[in-house]
Parts: C-alpha cells; structure tokens; sequence
C-alpha cells in the first residue's frame, strides 16, 4: 500500500470574494518529487504557502504523515521551504545562514557541525562557509538556501520557484543536481513553477493548475501524452488541438478524417483531439492505412534538427508539424499531413472549462 507523506482534503481559500482554491484533494506519495504546475496566477503558490502554514485554508484540512497541521503555526510543521528570492540573510556567512534553525532549535554544537557539513557537501559548498552572500553567484546562493532547509530533516521540502533568478545554462544545471539529491535524500519535495521543462525533467508527479482547480495529476509521461483536459493539452509544451464530432463506435470525424479512439464516444457529440507535432508527417500524396489531412504549407522554420512547418487544412485549422532529419530539401505548397491513429489522444470538452478529472494521486 503506498505511504502518503502529505494529504490535502477538499481545500478550499478566499482573498476577499475571490475564490482561489477549490475543492482541492492530493495525496502526495513519501519520497516523490512533485510539481505544481500552471500558468500565473493559477494557485500554486497559494497552495504552497498553505502547506508551509503562511496562509490558513478557509476549508478543509491539510495531513501530514496522518498529523493534522492546518491549523499550526509553520515552525510546528516540520517543513522547510525556499523561497524565490532565497532569503538569505546578508550578514551571515554561509556556515552562519545554514546553521541557523538547526542553532534556534537549540541542537548541541557538535551535531550542529555534523549536519551542516553534510549539507555543505551535498549542495557542493565545501570550502564556501566563511564567504557572505554578496561573494556568491546566483547558483551558489540557490545552493545555500536548499542546505539551509535540507539541513533541518524537514518531512516536507517546499521550494517555490527557486531557479527563476538563474540563467537558463545555470538553470538546467542546477535542477539536475537538485533532482539527484532529493532522490539521494528520498526527500519529499513540493516543486513550484510555470516552467515546463523544469516539471517534465524534474518530477515524479506533476500537478497542473488552472483558476483554482486541479485539471490532472500524472506523470510527464501522462500529462504530456494523455491529458485529461482541452488546458492541459494545450499549456504542456506544443499540440494541434482539433475540435471533432462523435460518430459512435470508437470513432470521431475532423473533416474527412475518421480517427479511432481509446474511448467510448457519443455520436454526435463534439470532442477534442490533441496531436503532437512530432508525431506528425508530411507527404504530397495521401498515405494509406494513415489518418489523413489535406493542407497548404504557410510558413516554415529551420531549426537545425528539424523543421517547423506550419500548415493550413481545408477548414482553416493551422497545423503545427515537425519533421526532424528534414535533409535540405524542404517542402512547399499542398500538402497532406498524416499520422497513425493511435497518435491522436481523444479528450472530452472542447475548451479550457472542459470535464475536470479529479486530482486524487
């Protein structure tokens, strides 16, 4: 039976009249590295700070390790968390700034020492303990903040948006070396950003938030090739989105297009077909045993690996198609786009506001 680390129970928060949180149920496994993701605005943070006891939920209740903590001031949570702007304090050398709950807590010096050595060195600080942070680069002051809240054995590591001030080379080098020491630690971490790279390379779970709401929980796997929701297929990396009808027995129509599908559909009713541009081809003739778009190329780049071609079909749709190893023969004019059924994913709703799945993981 999987051991749930944190559990939040039908949460719910206000600002005034607004409704920022709704109804949110998650169960975040021990050890796992889990994502919140979503657009500005969405709530991701708000429901980070609730967990780390800044902001109070107006309903529900938030468990962890079967501990009731909703209610407790966040020193009594035994979870630690990094904020965006790291907040280190300027006039306390790195040794100092780590040390810091662990000497609060009034832990005896020895153990002290032990333990910020050991953060020091996971966090590849050693030799940096005498320097203050204006002697730090971006990397190394992120380096600083992560020690400073590992250090204190926290149940729970919070990081809200802690790369956003980095460069984007720094950026992806310090994630991976995040990763491997939240898998080194089997810590259990609650990640926030809008980055998607970062929570596809980065997580165990993702969680993508829009308005308040949950939309879906999954892995990138899932979350990248069967979303649940018109949002989450269109705000995860790049998709062709179609709008198609049911035509009953498995099979939905776009166009002249018939697509087979992976569930039970109602004729008639309308659906949504997301499609991957990698999983899209072209030709100039019609391929069989394909499905089969006929179109007009707008518009292409080269982007060294591949090509983006972006194409027009006959009902005005604009098509998003990547061909990698184009050769540098490219196409021009009409077209046919074409790929195998299996590559379209058949969801429910046909916008944003579409059937929600309940987030339980």
């Amino acid at each position: 039976m999987q051991e749930f680390v944190l559990q939040l129970q039908d949460i719910n928060k206000y600002f005034g009249k607004n409704h920022v949180i709704h109804d949110v149920e998650l169960n975040i496994p021990k050890g796992s590295f889990v994502t919140f993701l979503g657009p500005s605005g969405c709530g991701k943070t708000t429901l980070l700070r609730m967990i780390a006891g800044f902001y109070e939920p107006d309903g529900g209740q938030i468990l962890l390790n079967g501990r009731r903590i909703d209610k407790m001031p966040p020193y009594q949570r035994n979870t630690a968390m990094v904020f965006q702007e790291y907040a280190l304090f300027p006039h306390m050398n790195v040794y100092d700034n780590v040390a810091y709950g662990l000497k609060v807590k009034k832990l005896p010096a020895d153990e002290v020492k032990a333990k910020v050595e050991k953060a020091l060195g996971l966090m590849q600080l050693v030799g940096m303990d005498k320097r203050f942070p204006n002697q730090l680069s971006g990397g190394q002051q992120q380096r600083v903040a992560v020690a400073r809240a590992m250090v204190m054995d926290p149940e729970a590591l919070l990081l809200d948006e802690p790369l956003s001030n980095l460069d984007a080379k720094l950026r992806e080098t310090v994630r991976v070396e995040l990763r491997q020491i939240q898998q080194q630690m089997g810590l259990t971490t609650i990640y926030v950003t809008h980055d998607q790279s970062e929570a596809l390379s980065m997580s165990d779970l993702i969680v993508v938030m829009r308005n308040g709401i949950i939309h879906q929980t999954g892995t990138a796997q899932e979350i990248y090739f069967e979303p649940k929701t018109p949002f989450v297929a269109d705000f995860i990396g790049t998709t062709n989105l179609l709008k198609v009808k049911g035509l009953g027995d498995r099979k939905v129509q776009y166009g002249d297009a018939v697509i087979g599908t992976h569930i039970d559909v109602n004729a008639g009713q309308d659906y949504s077909v997301s499609v991957r541009p990698e999983c899209l081809h072209l030709s100039k003739q019609a391929v069989p045993g394909q499905v089969n778009v006929q179109g007009t190329i707008t518009e292409k780049m080269f982007l060294g690996e591949k090509v983006r071609y972006f194409v027009k079909d006959k009902l005005g749709k604009g098509w998003i198609v990547d061909i990698f190893d184009p050769g540098k023969i490219l196409l021009d004019g009409e077209v046919y786009i074409y790929f195998p059924q299996e590559k379209a994913w058949v969801i429910e709703g046909v916008d944003a506001a579409a059937k929600v799945i309940p987030a339980v993981c």
